[in-house]
């Protein structure tokens, strides 16, 4: 045979090799016996333990030891391979010689069989389930490769990352260091080197950008214009939207997406602007009116919703030509004083205007959004306007086609607000145009309106131009630098190659040529004055200017004011003597069709930028002749704080009125010239230190007030339910019966009921139906009998009926508060009258009005005056300005009372008496809370098993319209004026820190009869003083009570 042939050192080392083998397996094999009885629930639970360790072994030899031979191992040790019995199975023994040819070894190692292992759960058998013998003989080599190959497996396995983290990614938190990612330095040395080859490798390299894309087409792959298309058709977006949303708080009010306090602290420099250069607003929300007809008819049609007695109206001759900008109030037809809509402002049109000779009149009306509906239903009501015109005047969007509207809405969903690449093509696919206006608009819905009686046609412009507001001295000089009058359209220049046709054809008419050089010649005198506040109030200067992105600077500057701009002295005070002449009050703007084309022809951004880019001088001006825009606008003077005799003419600014389509063209070219960005915050920051009333919060009389009140009651109350208990005032024991409202009709009744209980008792005491006060004049609490019973009777309600409001913010009453205690059937009102005003501020101790004296109008408070002031007003409020004497910061809903006789005594006698303190009440409602709390634990442990449906039929009891909340009055409010140890007077609205006075200063109102009572009672020195408390303090403190007229 072959075997015998081979050398005896030859055989005597594969014998000894494969005694070491055979002596290895055996003793792994002997290593894992077990029991063979292992029941099945072990063996499986054995396996899942064990499912990841390796359960066979393949050899790399065809030689299968023989049971009953022993080898001699390399220790000299006799090895015998034992048979193990298996259940159900007889085994027999088998001995294989092995091949030394290379086939019939690997035929040899593909036959060999799976060993027996003893585990934990068992013996382990092969895949037939039996055991195989060991093998007697392998090859050496082939045994080593084999080996070798698992060796390599596993220090392969070793080394390779079983994680996507980087090495700086492994360390511990104490060993981590900033800038590891970058920088191996930074990184233990036995790290370095591993992190060297993550940073060269190219998932971890800096990607090179296209360059056939630019930044915005890499980072969105979005159709943006159509995303914030639709966006647009919940919330309306003004022109500047989307430069707010990158710098300011955005708010959704009143239908619109606003501004409302920049990110950034701004508050004192926004002050400052205002004081000393320059606040921008965009008021663009404001809703604009527009009436058409005979003047006659208008000013019939309108008498009925203003009275002369709050002020110049719409027949005013000042206002009637135009020269000027009116403002009023407005009140439902013939229900003065009662029932007030809000306040307005108005522009006529000029009559003079070159080339019109029709004798129809336009009016503007311009008013706060909250107030459109009301005022809307009302003009359309006096006017008898119930048909719509044919065609609508304000389109919806009238740079889009009713094909290209459909088309836009009607795209799938999937291209819009998905970051994925658009399938459409570049070439085939539509040019989706900017929404310009109002996207909200119905195009079915009717925003003109006709009178067959009157012929007085009513337009709806809301959105249709933008407004922006200049406040500050610095208002003048941004204006000049800003803007510059376009330049008159010569014969020689060809009039069928410019877009602007209708410049061309005004520059024909050489009074239009005229007009426009005196409104140039106004304008630019306007930059000699130092101050807005020195021109006319409501000034209106009309103006065709050219494209103001043409004359941007390179970089952002503060325009300061050129005296030597303008040497003419003379001009500029005749200027502010006499005011803008009324011809130079006409523009362009007055017509949509010129306004239609000026917005359609606008020339783009990216065309204007792209002529830049082609200039031979970088930087130089761009001259583009007759292509280059012409704008009308409209400049109309503010005249800032008009009311009391310190401060007179601050805030006083421009508004800028102009197409629609052109408001980022105006707002980056003034803030470039310096003029800071406000929102709606310094808004009403700005009417606060105007000391005026601010649109709907100041106004309690009207619909829009009141629903502006509850939803503040609402979301005070909420942010107050949602502290613990324990963190946030108990208002029942700090005697505060209204934190969040102000209950303006229970309060004017409180009043009315008071004066009521004292003429009763005074009637009984003296026949002659009068009460001395202090001073020996009569207060008017000691009215006649008859007199309040009339009064009463006038108001629509007896005092025996009133009855006193049911919860105690309208938030917690519901819906119905408004409707109910709406406007429509408010029986107080706010008072208006100037000469009432005028009176009130002498006697409050106004020094400017009480030196006008008798001979002036002026009256001494006697009973006889105040009868005849309550005859008018029964339930009335005073707008009043209240400032501390001393420390203190007032808040809104501070409560206003009325000094005892020992607090003004004790304030006579040391001037650093802060005021009198109000002592703890005591809260009825929190052992009622306790018990109810109790209750329904109780309720619940008995309900815990029931079923789910009962629970829900049951109720909780604390979700009723009158749940009980620790802190809170709940339930009907008893009087107001004497619940507390002072008597109420009123409340305040609006109150902070004043930076221009340097005290704390508030704003609010007062009951008239609590007025005119407190005035009689108080000396001649101390009179106007009051108490001011907020609703979550103890302390009184010391203010002055003023009415500014």
């Amino acid at each position: 045979m072959r075997h015998a042939a081979r050398s005896p050192r030859t055989s005597r080392l594969d014998g000894l090799s494969q005694n070491l083998v055979i002596l290895t397996w055996g003793t792994l094999a002997s290593s894992h016996r077990v029991s063979a009885e292992m029941s099945n629930a072990k063996e499986r639970k054995h396996a899942k333990k064990m499912r990841n360790q390796p359960t066979n072994v393949t050899l790399s030899s065809g030689f299968v030891a023989d049971r009953g031979v022993k080898h001699r191992n390399g220790g000299g040790k006799p090895f015998q391979a034992q048979k193990e019995p298996h259940s159900g199975t007889s085994r027999q023994r088998q001995t294989r010689t092995a091949h030394h040819a290379l086939a019939e070894s690997d035929a040899n190692e593909q036959s060999s069989s799976r060993v027996t292992f003893k585990k934990k759960g068992g013996w382990k058998a092969g895949p037939e389930g039996t055991s195989q013998e060991i093998p007697k003989y392998i090859t050496a080599s082939t045994f080593a490769q084999a080996r070798a190959a698992e060796i390599s497996a596993m220090l392969k396995a070793v080394t390779q990352k079983s994680s996507n983290s980087l090495v700086f990614q492994t360390l511990p938190r104490h060993m981590r260091r900033r800038a590891m990612s970058h920088n191996v330095k930074r990184l233990p040395r036995r790290l370095r080197e591993i992190a060297q080859k993550e940073a060269e490798k190219a998932v971890h390299q800096k990607k090179e950008h296209s360059k056939n894309k630019c930044h915005k087409a890499r980072r969105c792959h979005i159709n943006r214009m159509l995303e914030f298309n639709r966006r647009q058709r919940k919330n309306i977006w003004l022109e500047t939207h989307i430069w707010h949303a990158k710098r300011f708080h955005m708010v959704k009010m009143w239908g619109y997406c606003l501004g409302e306090r920049p990110t950034v602290k701004s508050h004192r420099a926004c002050y400052r602007a205002m004081t000393s250069r320059c606040l921008l607003q965009d008021l663009s929300y404001y809703c604009c009116l527009e009436l058409k007809g005979k003047e006659e008819e208008i000013l019939r049609a309108l008498s009925p919703m203003c009275s002369g007695d709050t002020g110049l109206t719409f027949a005013a001759v000042h206002y009637l030509s135009g020269k000027c900008q009116g403002s009023l109030l407005l009140y439902r037809a013939n229900k003065y004083p009662r029932e007030t809509l809000g306040p307005v402002t108005f522009i006529w049109k000029s009559e003079r205007t070159p080339g019109d000779t029709s004798e129809s009149r336009q009016l503007w009306i311009w008013l706060h959004p909250t107030l459109k509906q009301d005022i809307l239903e009302e003009i359309k009501a006096v006017c008898q306007c119930v048909e719509p015109t044919g065609s609508a005047v304000c389109i919806p969007d009238p740079l889009l086609t009713p094909s290209q509207e459909k088309s836009q809405t009607e795209l799938p969903e999937e291209k819009i607000g998905r970051k994925r690449k658009r399938k459409d093509d570049r070439e085939n696919a539509k040019p989706v145009k900017k929404i310009v206006g109002d996207g909200t608009r119905d195009p079915l819905q009717p925003y003109s309106w006709i009178s067959p009686a009157t012929g007085i046609i009513i337009s709806d412009l809301t959105m249709e131009m933008n407004r922006f507001r200049l406040i500050g001295p610095l208002s003048h000089s941004i204006l000049t630098e800003a803007l510059k009058a376009a330049s008159v359209h010569t014969e020689g220049e060809d009039a069928e190659k410019t877009p602007h046709r209708w410049w061309a054809e005004a520059c024909k008419n050489p009074d239009s040529v005229s007009l426009h050089h005196r409104q140039e010649a106004v304008f630019e005198l306007l930059g000699g004055v130092t101050s807005p506040a020195e021109v006319a109030a409501g000034t209106v200067l009309g103006l065709t200017v050219g494209d103001p992105r043409i004359n941007l600077p390179q970089k952002r500057s503060k325009t300061l004011p050129n005296p030597e701009k303008c040497q003419d002295n003379e001009k500029v005070t005749q200027l502010l003597l006499e005011g803008v002449p009324v011809e130079c009050s006409h523009s362009f703007l007055w017509n949509q069709d010129i306004c239609k084309s000026v917005t359609e022809n606008k020339i783009s951004d990216q065309d204007l930028n792209r002529m830049r880019s082609e200039l031979l001088v970088p930087g130089s001006q761009l001259v583009l002749g007759p292509h280059e825009s012409r704008v009308p606008i409209l400049l109309i003077q503010q005249p800032g704080k008009v009311t009391g005799g310190d401060q007179r003419g601050w805030g006083s600014g421009w508004d800028v009125l102009l197409p629609k389509g052109w408001g980022m063209a105006f707002w980056i070219p003034f803030i470039y010239r310096g003029a800071r960005v406000g929102g709606l915050k310094e808004a009403v920051m700005h009417s606060q230190y105007k000391r005026s009333p601010n649109v709907p919060g100041d106004f309690p009389d009207c619909p829009a007030g009141i629903l502006f009140a509850e939803e503040q009651a609402k979301n005070l109350l909420e942010k107050y339910k949602r502290r613990p208990p324990a963190k946030r005032p108990n208002y029942v024991k700090l005697g505060t019966l209204a934190p969040f409202c102000c209950p303006w009709e229970q309060l004017t009744r409180d009043w009315e009921s008071r004066v009521q209980a004292r003429e009763e008792s005074s009637a009984a005491s003296s026949p002659g139906g009068g009460e001395m006060g202090p001073t020996g004049d009569v207060v008017p609490g000691a009215l006649m009998p008859g007199r309040t019973r009339q009064l009463s009777g006038e108001a629509g309600t007896s005092l025996n009926d009133a009855e006193v409001m049911d919860t105690d913010c309208p938030a917690r009453a519901g819906p119905e508060w408004a409707t109910s205690r709406g406007a429509t059937s408010s029986l107080f009102c706010v008072l208006r009258s100037r000469k009432l005003l005028r009176q009130l501020s002498a006697w409050c101790g106004d020094r400017r009005v009480a030196r006008l004296g008798p001979g002036r109008g002026q009256q001494e408070l006697s009973r006889e005056v105040c009868l005849s002031v309550l005859d008018c007003f029964p339930r009335a409020l005073v707008w009043v300005r209240l400032s501390l004497l001393r420390k203190g910061s007032p808040e809104p809903h501070t409560m206003i009372c009325i000094p005892a006789k020992e607090d003004l005594l004790q304030l006579s006698c040391d001037r650093l008496y802060r005021g009198p303190q109000e002592s703890k009440h005591c809260d009825p409602f929190k052992s009622k809370i306790r018990k109810q709390k109790e209750k329904e634990k109780t309720e619940k442990r008995q309900n815990r098993g029931s079923a789910t449906s009962e629970s829900l039929a049951d109720g909780d009891p604390a979700a009723g319209p009158h749940a009980l909340t620790l802190g809170l009055w709940s339930g009907p409010l008893p009087a107001v004026t004497s619940h507390c140890s002072r008597v109420l007077l009123g409340f305040v609205t609006r109150g902070d820190f004043s930076m221009a006075v340097g005290c704390g200063e508030a704003l609010g109102f007062v009951s008239l009869t609590g007025l005119l009572d407190m005035l009689s009672s108080q000396p001649g020195g101390q009179r106007g003083l009051v108490l001011l408390r907020p609703p979550a303090s103890l302390q009184y403190r010391f203010a002055r009570v003023t009415v500014e007229v």
